[in-house]
């Protein structure tokens, strides 16, 4: 990872790339609901409502500057 900042993907924070989250995806209402609340409320993150995983917000990952290429759910460098 260099330390220059990339781009973000022309599309909303509170929308994960379909490769990450599938529109299909039997939890995507509960895991959008979770993930918007952590992106209004500031946080790094918040827990999978299905499996009880720590996952990181899109918030969090644009502030830190470079995808660090691990598939993160919420990626908001995924073009």
């Amino acid at each position: 990872m260099s330390g220059e900042r990339k781009p973000l993907a022309a599309r909303s924070l509170g929308e994960p790339h379909p490769s990450r989250l599938s529109p299909g995806h039997p939890g995507r209402a509960r895991i959008i609901a979770a993930h918007d609340a952590a992106l209004a409320a500031g946080d790094a993150g918040y827990l999978d409502p299905d499996t009880g995983l720590f996952v990181l917000s899109a918030g969090f990952l644009a502030r830190r500057g470079t995808c660090c290429g691990r598939g993160c759910r919420h990626c908001p460098y995924v073009k």
